[in-house]
This record gives C-alpha cells, structure tokens and sequence, in this order.
C-alpha cells in the first residue's frame, strides 16, 4: 500500500532504520536492567533492586512506542532478540558483575541510548519528522534523568 505522508520512502526508511537502532538499544538495556534487578547483591540491595525496577518499568513501556512509530513510518519492527541484538551497540554481560559495576555498566548504557536517541532526533530534524522527533524527544530526557540518578549513586 501506498504511504504518503510527506516523508517519501528513503526518508521513512531512513528514519525506521534510526528509530529500529534506538529500540534496539533501550530493549539491551532494557534487559540488563532487569537481569541487573534480579541479581544484585550487597549492603544496597534494597535501593539499587528498587531503583532498576522502575528504570526498567519506564524503558519496557517505552519500547512498545518506539516500535509502533517504526511501524507507522511503514516498516516492521524487529520480530527477533537476535534482530534486535544485531542492531544493538549495548552488549549483554557475560557474566554478573558487582554491585558498583552494575550501576556504571547502566550509567554507560544509558549515555549510548542518549546519543542514538540524539542521532534519531537530529536525523528527524533533518526531515522535519516531528512525528518521530515527538516520540524520541522524551527519550533523550529519560535517559538524561537515569544517567544522572546512576552517577549519583556511584558518587
């Protein structure tokens, strides 16, 4: 079907393949958070598990909204945790790190989920996308706060 929405083809293919990169790393991230949840250990346990539970709450419901937006420039959203990890610049741990290593691994992830978070923004920019723009904006903010929140933590 046709799709004509004043962004032509390559430019919503362009866009998807910017926005599949910013989904397919808040979903990496996403799961390590989580992993991260289940596995801490230490004096700060309760904080820490606490706080990657609503990190990863917040970028679990932001995945669906990024994966509709690829959808609606007219393309599919990855169908795969291997598509997705291909498309990824965060990679999973091999094995579980200390309580103060989790913190700045999530620190790290989240500065990589802003700058393809600021591409995709830029790239929308450029297009005058602001339908993705709308969508990546908050994400940018989001990951700005839990990167900071992170860096606290470590002091």
């Amino acid at each position: 079907m046709q799709i004509n929405m004043g962004l032509s083809q390559a430019q919503r293919e362009e866009m998807a393949e910017a926005v599949t990169r910013l989904l397919s790393d808040t979903y990496a991230l996403y799961f390590k958070t989580h992993a991260y949840h289940w596995n801490v250990t230490g004096p700060r346990f309760h904080d820490l598990h606490a706080m990657f539970e609503t990190q990863y709450t917040e970028m679990w419901t932001a995945t669906d909204d990024i994966a509709e937006r690829i959808r609606a420039l007219g393309v599919m959203a990855p169908i795969s945790y291997d598509e997705i990890t291909k498309s990824a610049s965060i990679r999973p741990d091999d094995k579980t790190p200390k309580a103060d290593d989790m913190v700045a691994n999530l620190l790290q992830g989240h500065e990589t989920v802003v700058r393809t978070a600021r591409a995709a923004l830029e790239l929308a920019n450029t297009h005058g996308d602001e339908a993705t723009a709308d969508v990546v904006a908050p994400r940018v903010t989001a990951h700005e706060k839990m990167a900071w929140m992170l860096r606290a933590t470590l002091g």
